[in-house]
């Protein structure tokens, strides 16, 4: 026998498809917004690229090179964070971490290791070349990406075969933000792109 649906409960299932709705507009439109400001992004860069083609082959200030102790501790620093010990130690027994594993390894490790580091680790992948990689480490440092966000990596690790986060389904594992502690420029371009968000809504 089934049971009749008082109006009070049509009301409220009606009120909760409706919040379901409105979350997945928003949803969208947020994704749109960030797929727009990414294109802005990219357009300023390219403007600057054309007009200071210089900008792409080095990055805004040369690091000093890192003695032993430093080196260690940067790369220490760099292993609290559960996907880049998994990536560390994937190239270090010479493995293929796919394209999308080289990125995420370029974008985070460069704000931690010199460029002739980072050039020594990812030469160690056989998926790559000393060419490839430099020009990799050209476009992140000459683009001064942000460390990417779980969700993103989680997307490109969908693109490849080898599993750039070692445990996907610990919501810590790939979460750069909070295992690890960048530049405070990082922060501040974040912040930067958080407010011309809110403007553009």
């Amino acid at each position: 026998m089934s049971r009749l649906t008082t109006p009070q409960q049509t009301s409220t299932s009606e009120a909760l498809r409706n919040a379901e709705q409105r979350a997945e507009a928003a949803e969208r439109r947020a994704d749109q917004l960030e797929q727009r400001l990414e294109a802005l992004e990219q357009s300023r860069f390219s403007q600057q690229t054309h007009q200071h083609p210089e900008r792409t082959l080095e990055p805004d200030a040369p690091s000093a090179p890192l003695d032993e102790n430093e080196a260690n501790d940067a790369l220490s620093a760099l292993r609290n964070e559960p996907m880049m010990d998994h990536l560390l130690n994937a190239l270090d027994s010479g493995q293929d971490i796919g394209h999308y594993g080289r990125l995420v390894f370029a974008m985070v490790a460069h704000h931690f290791l010199p460029e002739e580091t980072m050039l020594q680790w990812l030469t160690r992948d056989p998926g790559t070349n000393p060419e490839e990689a430099a020009a990799l480490l050209r476009q992140v440092e000459g683009r001064d990406y942000n460390p990417p966000r779980r969700e993103r990596i989680l997307a490109w690790q969908s693109e490849q075969q080898f599993p750039i986060l070692p445990n996907p389904d610990d919501p810590d594992c790939g979460n750069v933000y909070r295992n690890l502690k960048f530049p405070q420029k990082v922060y501040d371009h974040i912040q930067e792109y958080q407010e011309e968000k809110v403007q553009a809504e």
